[in-house]
C-alpha cells in the first residue's frame, strides 16, 4: 500500500476511536445533523455558507453543533445565544481558533486579531485603542478622512462640462481606492493612488493590494485535520506561506522607508507607523518588527475591504431606492444649506444618514459569519456540554433576517433604526451584531461607520446618481461582479475642475 493508504487508515482508526471515546463519555452536545464518519458534516458546507448554516439551524435549532473533520464548532443563530456565549461566558470564549491562518498571517498568533486571550492580547488592545480607535484618537484622525472624502468629491468632478451628462462609476473600486487611501494615509502619511494615475494602472494597484492585504483567508483541510500538516509533503499551507512572504516583504518596506526618511511617505511621527516606531525604540524586545507588521496588517486587513463593501451594498439599496436617497439628501441639505462637502463632525447631525448605513448593515454585514471564537476550556453553557477548543461562529446574517425579530427583515426600511424604531434598542439586544460582540469584537466599528456614513453623505450631498440601463441593481451575493452606476454633478454643487 502506498503512504496515502496507510494515512488514511490511520484517520479511519483515529475517528473511530474518537468517535467510540465519545458515545461513552458524551454528555449533552446541542442539536447536530447526521455526521459522516471522519469528515463530519464538512461535505454539508455549501456557497455561501452563512445561508447553508442558517438553514441547517431552521431544521436543529439556534444552537447548532457541527463536526468539521476533527474539530467541533457550534453556529450561533439567535440573540439569546449570543448573549450567552459572547457575553455572560464572555472569558471563556474569548480565544481565537488554532487555524493556519493564524500561524502564518497573524505572525505566529502574535497579532491582535489572532493572539490568545491574556496578557499579550490586554497589551495590544491598549496600544490600539489609545492611537487608533479611541474617541480622541478618532478625532484627531478625523481631517484624514475629511480630507480624502473631498479628494474623492473632486476627482468625481473631473470630466464633466456644462451639460453634466452622465457617465459611468465602478463603486466596488471607487470605494476600495478610497479606503486605501484612507488607511495608508493614517499609517503612513501618504496615499497609494495619487492624482494623474490613469486607470488601467490604478485597476492593476487594487488588485494586487487586495490579493495581498484582503485575500480569502477560509479554514481549510489542514485546519479540520491538523494531523495532516504534519506531511509537509501535501503542502497544505503553501498558499498562506507565499501569501505571507509577499504581505510581510509589503509591509516590512512601509517600515523601512520610514526608517530612511524616504520621500515617497510621511516620515512624521504623528503617523501610526511613526508612533509604533517609537514604541519600539522605548521597548525594542518587546514590539519587534513583526509585532508592527502585525498591527499595520490589522488596519489594512480588517479595515478597507469590509468598509468598501458596505459603502457598496449602501449605495446599491439607495439606487434601488431613490426616495430613501431623496430624504437623505434632503436632510444633508437642510443642515448644511450645501455651503461645503459634508464632513466628519456634521454625522451627529444627521441621524437618517446613521440609520441608512445600519440598515445596509443589517441587510449586508461585511462578515455574515462573525470572526469565530473558540472556548479555552470545557464548559456548560445553556445546558450544552461544549469540549475545550471548539470553534463557535455568530451567524449575524441569520439574526438580522430573522422575522420573529425583525418586521419584514428582507425589506430596505432606514427608519427602523430612528429613535423609537424597532433596530433602535437593537443595538444592546443583540439583534443586531454586524461588528461582534464582547471582548473580541471588532475595536473598528466606530471608525468603520464614520467612514461609510462620510463617504455615502458626501456623494448623496454633490451627486445624482441613476442605475445603469434603468434595471435594479443586482442584490444577489457573491456575483463578484462590480456594481455599475450613472452620476453627475447636482447643478448647485457643481464646480468645473481639472486635476
Amino acid at each position: 500500500m502506498d503512504l496515502l493508504t496507510y494515512i488514511f487508515f490511520a484517520f479511519l482508526f483515529i475517528h473511530i476511536f474518537k468517535h467510540i471515546f465519545n458515545i461513552l463519555t458524551q454528555k449533552n452536545h446541542p442539536p447536530s445533523p447526521f455526521a459522516v464518519p471522519i469528515i463530519g458534516h464538512l461535505h454539508l458546507l455549501k456557497p455561501p455558507l452563512h445561508k447553508t448554516l442558517t438553514s441547517l439551524s431552521h431544521h436543529h435549532g439556534p444552537v447548532l453543533h457541527l463536526k468539521l473533520g476533527l474539530r467541533n464548532a457550534l453556529v450561533l443563530s439567535s440573540p439569546s445565544a449570543i448573549e450567552e456565549f459572547f457575553n455572560t461566558n464572555d472569558i471563556v470564549f474569548a480565544n481565537r481558533p488554532h487555524a493556519l491562518a493564524g500561524l502564518h498571517l497573524g505572525y505566529n498568533y502574535t497579532s491582535l486579531p489572532w493572539t490568545p486571550y491574556g496578557h499579550h492580547w490586554r497589551t495590544l488592545k491598549r496600544v490600539t485603542t489609545i492611537n487608533i480607535f479611541s474617541s480622541h484618537s478618532l478625532s484627531l484622525s478625523s481631517r484624514i478622512r475629511n480630507e480624502e472624502i473631498k479628494h474623492l468629491v473632486e476627482r468625481l468632478n473631473v470630466g464633466f462640462d456644462e451639460s453634466r451628462a452622465f457617465k459611468k462609476l465602478d463603486l466596488k473600486s471607487v470605494f476600495l481606492e478610497l479606503m486605501f487611501n484612507v488607511m495608508m494615509r493614517f499609517s503612513t502619511g501618504k496615499r497609494f493612488f495619487e492624482v494623474g494615475m490613469d486607470g488601467d494602472e490604478k485597476k492593476r494597484l487594487i488588485d494586487t493590494l487586495t490579493k495581498i492585504l484582503v485575500p480569502n483567508t477560509k479554514m481549510g483541510l489542514g485546519d479540520f485535520f491538523p494531523l495532516l500538516t504534519w506531511f509537509k509533503f501535501l503542502k497544505l499551507d503553501q498558499k498562506l506561506i507565499d501569501l505571507h512572504k509577499k504581505r510581510d516583504d509589503f509591509l516590512q518596506s512601509l517600515i523601512n522607508k520610514h526608517r530612511n526618511h524616504d520621500p515617497s511617505i510621511s516620515t512624521n511621527d504623528t503617523t501610526l507607523m511613526g508612533t509604533l516606531l517609537s514604541l519600539q525604540k522605548s521597548e525594542p524586545e518587546y514590539y519587534t518588527e513583526d509585532i508592527l507588521k502585525g498591527i499595520i496588517s490589522m488596519m489594512f486587513t480588517a479595515g478597507t475591504d469590509t468598509t468598501a463593501l458596505t459603502m457598496e451594498w449602501a449605495m446599491s439599496l439607495l439606487l434601488n431606492h431613490p426616495e430613501v436617497m431623496a430624504k437623505a439628501r434632503e436632510e444633508i441639505d437642510s443642515k448644511l444649506q450645501r455651503k461645503n462637502i459634508l464632513e466628519e463632525s456634521d454625522l451627529a447631525n444627521l441621524p437618517y444618514l446613521t440609520c441608512i448605513v445600519n440598515e445596509a448593515l443589517r441587510l449586508y454585514p461585511p462578515g455574515p459569519l462573525l470572526v469565530p471564537h473558540a472556548s479555552s476550556a470545557e464548559c456548560t453553557v445553556g445546558g450544552y456540554r461544549v469540549p475545550k477548543g471548539t470553534i463557535v461562529m455568530g451567524n449575524a446574517w441569520a439574526i438580522h433576517r430573522d422575522p420573529r425579530l425583525w418586521e419584514d427583515p428582507t425589506e430596505f426600511r432606514p427608519e427602523r433604526f430612528a429613535a423609537g424604531g424597532e433596530g433602535h434598542l437593537g443595538h444592546g439586544g443583540y439583534k443586531f451584531v454586524p461588528f461582534g460582540v464582547g471582548r473580541r469584537g471588532c475595536p473598528g466599528a466606530g471608525m468603520a461607520v464614520r467612514v461609510a456614513g462620510l463617504g455615502l453623505g458626501a456623494l448623496i450631498q454633490g451627486f445624482e446618481w441613476e442605475r445603469v440601463g434603468g434595471e435594479l441593481v443586482d442584490m444577489s451575493e457573491g456575483s463578484g461582479s462590480p456594481t455599475m452606476s450613472k452620476l453627475r454633478p447636482l447643478e448647485a454643487m457643481y464646480r468645473p475642475r481639472s486635476l
